[in-house]
């Protein structure tokens, strides 16, 4: 990435909140999907890999063509995973897992659930990082959205968090880069990985040589867009973006919990989380949404066997159009 970017990344999003992240810890890319599936290129075969369940696909789907994960079995699950389920009961943040894995994806705020982790719950994820050599790939592509003072926004801000973690993140929904495509990798020079031999080695310099010989690069035109998301327009315009979809979130909350459905998520993530009525699976009830109400959402068993039961509706929309929706949720 050009120096101007990543500087400007640097400096807004890392140092402006104190922070540690250097400019060229920073690896600018075609947006946080891709890097979060194309980071398994430097990490061997073998390693034990540990996924929430509920899940962003893509996590699971680029494990299974890298060949860690073996055949699915009769309910789709995977021999060579480790599932962390999340539910209600947890906040849909998973427990600690009870034995020691070697990568372990985390995504907060969370998609699909719209959950948040809070300060305690990602100091205890980074020590049992650091006591079982655990790399933790962390996914805050929409840590934008948070609006709690006291939630984290950075893996960072942890303690310890820059000798076991990895963290992405994306411009589509902030800056609304979704189709333009830009994105980020922060990986600490001092992070450090497990070669076979029980060796150590800096996982950094392995991703700038894989970044730097399968990625053409993000174009310079597109990387001058993100920079001028951090001018004073830039932010102003930002600030404005993200609080109609927050105000889409929490018309979509207030109407799904008219219609006396549980409802989570939707508060410092753009993502409503909504449990169907007792007896409708998430397919159901996208059918029912589809063919009643002309409404499409996501059917939550898309997102893994925990999501059975629920569906997802997205903010990402105008007023009107979600206004029109809330307005048909309540007639059906």
């Amino acid at each position: 990435g050009y120096d101007f970017l990543r500087n400007a990344i640097a400096e807004n999003d890392f140092k402006a909140r104190g922070i540690q992240v250097e400019a060229d810890e920073i690896f600018i890319s075609d947006g946080s999907k891709c890097d979060t599936g194309n980071i398994l290129d430097i990490f061997g075969a073998g390693n034990k890999i540990a996924i929430t369940d509920p899940v962003y696909p893509v996590y699971v789907d680029t494990n299974v063509m890298a060949g860690n994960t073996g055949d699915a079995d009769e309910n789709g699950a995977y021999a060579g995973l480790h599932y962390l389920k999340c539910t209600p009961a947890n906040g849909f943040v998973p427990e600690i897992p009870n034995e020691p894995v070697d990568l372990a994806y985390l995504c907060y705020p969370n998609n699909p659930t719209g959950a948040v982790a809070t300060r305690a719950q990602l100091e205890a994820w980074v020590k049992y990082a650091l006591a079982n050599g655990t790399t933790i790939l962390y996914d805050a592509a929409y840590e934008a959205f948070i609006r709690d003072p006291e939630l984290p926004r950075s893996i960072y801000e942890i303690e310890g968090a820059r000798d076991c973690a990895i963290e992405f993140r994306s411009f589509s929904k902030n800056g609304g880069f979704t189709g333009v495509r830009c994105g980020i990798v922060i990986i600490p020079k001092g992070l450090m990985g497990k070669t076979q031999a029980g060796g150590k080695q800096a996982i950094h310099p392995l991703w700038s040589r894989r970044h730097s010989t399968k990625f053409n690069g993000t174009s310079y035109i597109v990387q001058r867009g993100a920079e001028a998301i951090y001018s004073p327009e830039g932010k102003a315009q930002v600030k404005a973006l993200i609080e109609h979809y927050m105000g889409n979130a929490a018309l979509l909350v207030e109407a799904c919990k008219k219609a006396g459905l549980q409802v989570f998520g939707g508060v410092n993530a753009p993502y409503v989380w909504v449990g169907c009525p007792s007896g409708v699976t998430s397919w159901q009830m996208f059918d029912k949404m589809l063919n009643e109400a002309n409404v499409v959402i996501t059917p939550g068993s898309g997102f893994g066997s925990a999501g059975e039961g629920y569906f997802r509706i997205s903010a990402f929309n105008s007023r009107a159009n979600v206004e029109e929706v809330c307005r048909r949720i309540a007639k059906l």
